[in-house]
């Protein structure tokens, strides 16, 4: 099994206390337990980043606070010991094509009684899998959402310190993006240089780049595509990976081949006031709803409201989203601890696009932005 020395992995401490707390929150949602596939609520409580197949492998916390079992199949037993299984004393419980895994499961929650178990399960479970545990079981489980999902949201002092480590990566790719931004260059051939920067620069791996020239900075969600880039062009780049132990950057800053005539550079510099108007908002005790508010308000004196197509920000950890979300409607009280982007955008189709992208950390008495590069339309010279 993997130590908690492994590059990949926090402290066994930090699972332990995680599992803990998980099966707290069981209890206290009058639930025998949580079984949980594969997925990011595992490689959460456990550290594992094994795959789910068709042969069911999961991790049954009884809520009761006795030890965990892994039920795994003994041809994927190599998958977990890059996890903290064996450290955190775990019963590994394997099988055989032939046998029956969800028995395993129930066995684990009920020992050898008979009675009607309702657990909660990982909102990635298939139903491949849902459906046989429903009938082992005798109840058909409830989402383990509820129960992790402040768990998550609420970042401890390792994730914040991944975090920190992730933004100063990124930061260190958006210091480099100017020299790959050339006029004849396609849009492809940038995001191939930052997938290698990224890499560079300490991710495992590329979550995704964005490579947005002129009109097609317009749309949120381009990729990148064969479009040459143009003097006289606004560059919408966001970027992002995981970063050991797999927490993820995502940054986006916007650039300019060339001077950009005046009307550009004022809608940009309204956008760089509605973003900093925003982080300067996140502290204890507003709601989500109050940041976006914000951003979006700023936008709005200068008639710029309707250019602003999207939340202001979505939550960051071992997924680039999750909760909580930064939009109008969710009245969530923000904790220290909370991690998410600040974000916003304005989109011009046809024409261009900018947006501005942290990512911030509430803490006990404000906010700390882990991005710290300029703010500024880039100006890249031509």
């Amino acid at each position: 099994m993997a130590t908690a020395g492994d590059v990949n992995l926090f402290p066994t401490e930090v699972y332990s206390q995680r599992i803990s707390a998980a099966a707290a929150g069981a209890a206290n949602a009058g639930l025998a337990g949580l079984v949980i596939t594969p997925g990011y609520d595992l490689r959460y409580l456990v550290g594992s980043r094994a795959q789910t197949f068709e042969r069911l492998t999961a991790l049954v916390l009884p809520a009761d606070g006795s030890a965990p079992t892994v039920v795994v199949p003994r041809l994927e037993l190599a998958a977990l010991r890059e996890s903290a299984v064996a450290e955190l004393g775990a019963t590994v419980a394997d099988w055989v094509d032939g046998e029956n895994p969800y028995e395993l499961v129930a066995r684990a929650l009920r020992g050898s009684g008979t009675e009607p178990v309702t657990v909660a399960v990982t909102d990635s479970m298939t139903a491949l899998h849902l459906l046989p545990l429903a009938e082992v079981l005798g109840a058909v489980p409830v989402l383990a959402t509820e129960v992790l999902r402040k768990l998550r949201m609420i970042k401890d002092a390792s994730e914040v310190d991944a975090l920190r480590n992730a933004g100063a990566a990124i930061d260190r790719v958006h210091a480099r993006v100017p020299e790959f931004l050339k006029p004849g260059r396609t849009e492809a051939d940038v995001a191939a240089d930052i997938a290698e920067a990224i890499v560079a620069e300490g991710h495992s791996e590329v979550a995704f780049i964005i490579v947005g020239s002129g009109p097609n900075g317009a749309d949120p969600h381009h990729e990148c595509s064969d479009r040459e880039l143009q003097v006289g062009d606004i560059v919408v780049v966001d970027i992002g990976g995981p970063y050991a132990p797999g927490y993820n950057s995502d940054s986006t800053r916007t650039y300019s081949l060339g001077e950009p005539d005046a009307e550009v550079a004022r809608r940009y510099a309204v956008l760089q006031r509605a973003q900093a108007e925003a982080v300067s908002a996140v502290r204890p005790g507003i709601s989500a709803e109050a940041v976006d508010a914000a951003a979006r308000d700023v936008l709005a004196g200068e008639g710029l409201a309707e250019w602003f197509v999207h939340r202001t920000g979505h939550g960051i950890g071992l997924s680039v989203h999750e909760e909580p979300y930064i939009v109008a409607g969710n009245e969530i009280t923000l904790e220290p601890g909370m991690a998410f982007s600040v974000e916003p955008g304005i989109y011009f189709p046809g024409k261009w696009g900018a947006r501005i992208e942290d990512i911030v950390i509430v803490t006990e008495d404000g906010v700390e932005p882990v991005n710290r590069r300029p703010h500024d339309l880039v100006v890249v010279p031509v």
